[in-house]
């Protein structure tokens, strides 16, 4: 059975609709954030995978999302702690086993605790109808909330 290792929570400010998680050595990130990231008018797909970078589509333009994040032994159950209105899975390659979070304002790390190695991440989402509409009229703080589950990918 999985057991969870760490758990942290970070505000995340969103802009442009997103924000993304990268290896820390940016050097090492083929196409780095912000390039060929998807901008657009409206809510973007909840995760996009460019080579070790997850973009993370916010359902508002400008506000403060709350990010929490979970380092497993293995596939963690899904989490129902939440009315979650999108998910996704991914797999991202932490050569140094630290993530940036990659936004507008701020700078945050998640430290995965191992280097070299592809982890399995599941995303969750809630509070994206409620941004949707808000964020048109003020900038809300910590409406939009994500969990990101990671463990590591089979060998």
């Amino acid at each position: 059975m999985a057991e969870l290792v760490t758990q942290d929570a970070i505000d995340v400010f969103a802009d442009f609709y997103g924000f993304a998680l990268q290896d820390e050595d940016d050097l090492a990130v083929p196409v780095p954030f912000p390039e060929e990231r998807e901008v657009g008018d409206e809510a973007l797909p909840l995760l996009t995978v460019f080579e070790r970078r997850l973009d993370f589509g916010s359902a508002g333009h400008t506000h403060t999302a709350v990010l929490v994040w979970q380092v497993w032994t293995g596939e963690p159950p899904a989490d129902d702690s939440e009315l979650w209105e999108a998910r996704d899975e991914a797999e991202i390659y932490a050569s140094t086993g630290v993530l940036s979070v990659e936004a507008a304002v701020g700078d945050a790390r998640l430290g995965l605790g191992v280097a070299d190695r592809l982890w399995k991440v599941r995303v969750s989402c809630a509070g994206r109808a409620e941004v949707a509409r808000r964020a048109p009229v003020e900038v809300p703080e910590g409406v939009e909330r994500y969990l990101a589950q990671f463990w590591p990918a089979a060998a």
